[in-house]
């Protein structure tokens, strides 16, 4: 399942740090983030919980840029 996320994030190297550390996060198939249109377009793998992998996902982000906020 795929899903689109609303991000805030400053610059687009932190955009490619967020979406190469959200890619290695267990229950994600794939995952980018574009930082022109401040989106995150995330792909679950099967039978995973949204709500707790973007837990997980809102965390590595806040890692690269503290003041980074998606909206879940």
């Amino acid at each position: 399942m795929k899903k689109t996320y609303k991000i805030e994030v400053d610059c687009a190297n932190c955009a490619n740090l967020m979406e190469a550390a959200t890619n290695k996060i267990e229950g994600i198939k794939s995952a980018t983030v574009n930082f022109m249109t401040q989106k995150m377009i995330v792909e679950f793998e099967d039978g995973q919980e949204h709500g707790s992998v973007m837990k997980e996902v809102l965390k590595v982000c806040k890692k690269v840029e503290p003041d980074c906020e998606i909206e879940i």
